[in-house]
């Protein structure tokens, strides 16, 4: 005897249904009048659009009230219809997680974001440009409109914009925090630089994100291929660019019909949003300026050395923007930050605690390959001689070097004194090593150290 679907009690069709997907519920639905009352059930539309749209409450695409978590799902599959939904459903986590980061870490950055742009002000970009937006960065663009910034957001302090949510970083002079932009300046940014560069009417490339300080770094995107490129220092003189992406996992943007498009914007927002979560780059602060510091803080990509209580972590992001690729010796800059601090125990020397530590000399080896191309072995760092105190806060210092080569690395060591130098005469600490050793100091296991297989890796890939 064959039992229908239907003969089945209330409670056992609910818990069959409530296995599908949406699609297949609204299929479902169709088949009798009893099994589309169930599939109406307000818990399986709730469990869809927390799903697939990570809602909690009914509401719709412009963030309004739905009268249902059924109603609301169909207000969203109406108004992205014509995207593929795996992508929407994609680019929506993207933006909730980089939003919820921002809300809960940076609201005034977070305060920054626009609303979601309309197809038609898309459209409107694409007539004006003559571009076809590969469809990843259209769906980026209407769920949101990129960043309202005001002047005094801009220029309001001395350090220039900090708001930027793609962030930046500083080295010496070196000043970056990047911020997304509207469409309409995606626009006005794209026209003058193309036409500043000599480019032709039919390119295919629009400035989608730009630094927000008075130094320069333009991230250009190919509609044509998706690819994300960063202008480098001859972008002006020789329209040079580097790839934010590899080719390889960039897929067809403008098929319609699958759900695999990914363009090089929604990696590496993807990846920069993954690097937040997880604390690799954190806020960068100085007094009451805040910003997206780009130098991670975490392994692997962080290098970590703790001698004697002190404890040096090392790090280091490429910076496109510097680079040559013409000059065959200062093809590549990379920017490093060094962060050393006491730990709560102190420092500790052959079993004596000491309430501080200050810095005295650095041994610090850059190679490109295998060469050494820099080298120094000097007091202070920056000028500066940090004392430093248990559970203090770190002292941070940054700087750059020119490489030859895509693929580098650091090394090196730095001595501290026991307590300060206030606690040692002149001659002691500036003279001979003897002299220094006389009273104590043993600059060898005082050393902080970030050897060889610690030392912090240059990649520019």
């Amino acid at each position: 005897m064959e039992m229908r679907l239907e003969d089945l009690g209330d409670l056992a069709i609910n818990a069959i249904i409530s296995k599908l997907d949406a699609k297949d519920t609204v299929a479902v639905s169709c088949v009798s009048k009893k099994l589309r009352v169930s599939a109406s059930e307000e818990s399986l539309w709730l469990n869809h659009c927390s799903q697939d749209l990570g809602l909690s409450a009914p509401i719709d695409p412009l963030g309004k009230p739905a009268p249902s978590f059924k109603e609301t799902y169909q207000l969203w599959r109406e108004s992205f219809g014509m995207y593929p939904w795996p992508l929407v459903k994609r680019v929506k986590r993207c933006w909730d997680r980089l939003k919820n980061w921002l809300s809960a870490n940076f609201p005034d950055a977070d305060a920054t974001l626009r609303k979601g742009a309309t197809e038609v002000e898309i459209e409107a970009l694409e007539n004006i440009l003559k571009v076809k937006l590969p469809l990843p960065t259209r769906l980026l663009y209407r769920f949101c409109d990129g960043q309202e910034l005001t002047e005094e957001d801009v220029g309001g302090t001395a350090l220039g914009g900090s708001l930027g949510i793609m962030g930046g970083y500083c080295c010496n002079d070196h000043l970056v925090n990047v911020c997304l932009l509207p469409l309409r300046q995606v626009i006005l940014e794209t026209k003058e630089i193309t036409d500043q560069l000599g480019f032709s009417t039919t390119s295919k490339y629009v400035i989608v994100a730009a630094s927000s300080t008075y130094i320069g770094k333009f991230f250009f995107l190919n509609c044509t291929t998706g690819q994300l490129y960063v202008g480098t220092r001859s972008l002006v003189s020789a329209g040079e660019m580097i790839p934010c992406v590899p080719n390889a996992l960039i897929s067809p943007m403008h098929d319609m019909n699958t759900g695999q498009q990914q363009d090089a914007m929604l990696l590496w927002l993807e990846e920069h949003v993954r690097r937040l979560q997880n604390g690799i780059i954190k806020l960068r602060k100085e007094g009451m300026i805040r910003s997206i510091n780009l130098f991670p803080e975490e392994p692997p990509l962080c290098s970590t050395a703790v001698t004697n209580g002190i404890q040096v972590r090392a790090s280091a992001v490429f910076i496109p923007e510097g680079c040559n690729l013409r000059d065959k010796s200062h093809k590549y800059v990379f920017a490093y930050s060094i962060r050393m601090r006491l730990l709560p125990e102190g420092c500790i020397v052959n079993g004596i605690s000491f309430g501080s530590c200050q810095l005295n000399w650095r041994h610090w080896i850059i190679r490109a390959n295998d060469h050494v191309v820099s080298e120094v072995n000097a007091e202070a760092v920056i000028g500066k001689y940090p004392l430093l105190y248990p559970g203090g806060e770190e002292f941070v210092y940054e700087s750059c070097t020119h490489l030859s080569s895509s693929r580098g690395s650091i090394e090196g060591a730095f001595t501290f004194v026991p307590g300060s130098f206030n606690s040692y005469t002149k001659s002691s600490v500036f003279g001979r090593d003897s002299e220094r050793e006389a009273c104590g100091f043993l600059p060898r296991q005082m050393d902080a150290i970030l050897g060889p297989k610690n030392g912090d890796r240059l990649v520019a890939d």
